[in-house]
């Protein structure tokens, strides 16, 4: 564990933006974009790890488990935002994919003093949402030293849940107690230690991947297409129809009313459209091909 927070490679000093405070904005962008440019770079090394993750996730989701984001500040932010995303794209259970954030809801738009600092409170907040062996939990930091994910992700072991450690340093602290850890090791920032940049950038991207894999894995997709789109408004409405008719290749008309017929489940559409039958049967061959459209229409 790096004791001193200036060894950390986030909270190095970068050597190729030293005058960016005296260059023009083209060039302060040129900056920036530059340093962005490496961070797919990291990403990409830490795959195999990734891959890992999303098949535990998978067999956390499958059998009743959760998917669990924990971290403080922009990394707590992150994983909210990529938790509260997942039931209007895939049509999961808001408690199927959870945000926890040190300090809480009010933390996501206004800092918490101390929050990030207290282990016990990321045991606490693992607890009250009765943690067990079959959920999968992600503690998320830049740094890889926050004691509110150290005390997570402590607790999530002891639990017997699978543990996720996913920091931008290498040897973070919050791999000690991770069963698995994905370290992007993306350097120094364009500002010195402003990590909601290359490391804020990476944390989403990984974070982009565990999810969108994970639901892929689970049969909500078929092709590129979100097939489980949740219909809340008028914009996903107008997508659900277009995922329709591309998959079945009827038209506008057919589209609409059969998604109205299937109570707009967009599954069931496509099934009863390519089978000719109707909504309980669509549902049958759904639940007996695991949710996976391709193999409920070829069966």
């Amino acid at each position: 564990m790096q004791d001193n927070v200036y060894e950390l490679g986030t909270e190095k000093v970068n050597p190729d933006t030293l005058k960016i405070d005296t260059a023009s904005t083209a060039e302060v962008l040129r900056m920036m974009n530059d340093e962005d440019h490496k961070v797919a770079e990291a990403v990409k090394k830490v795959l195999p790890v990734v891959e890992e993750v999303v098949d535990k996730v998978v067999t956390s989701i499958s059998s009743g488990g959760r998917l669990i984001y924990m971290g403080a500040g922009t990394s707590g932010r992150l994983g909210v935002l990529d938790a509260v995303e997942c039931p209007p794209t895939f049509s999961v259970g808001s408690d199927v994919v959870v945000g926890l954030i040190a300090g809480g809801e009010r933390a996501f738009v206004k800092a918490v003093e101390g929050a990030e600092d207290n282990e016990g409170l990321g045991a606490s907040d693992l607890a009250a949402l009765q943690l067990s062996p079959e959920d999968t939990v992600v503690g998320i930091a830049a740094s890889g030293r926050t004691p509110y994910v150290i005390g997570g992700l402590r607790y999530a072991r002891e639990v017997g849940a699978v543990t996720v450690a996913l920091s931008c340093n290498e040897g973070a602290r919050i791999s000690e107690e991770a069963e698995h850890k994905i370290e992007v090791n993306v350097g120094p920032e364009a500002l010195t230690g402003s990590t909601r940049l290359k490391a804020g950038t990476a944390q989403k991207l990984v974070l982009n991947m565990i999810s969108t894999a994970s639901m892929i894995k689970l049969g909500k997709a078929y092709g590129n297409l979100m097939v489980d789109v949740n219909i809340s408004n008028y914009k996903l409405e107008r997508r659900a129809i277009g995922i329709i008719r591309d998959i079945t290749g009827t038209d506008e008309d057919t589209a609409l009313k059969t998604l109205k017929l299937a109570h707009n489940e967009v599954k069931a559409s496509i099934v009863m459209i390519k089978l000719g039958c109707g909504y309980d049967e669509a549902k049958d061959r759904l639940r007996d091909a695991n949710g996976y459209v391709r193999v409920a229409i070829e069966e």
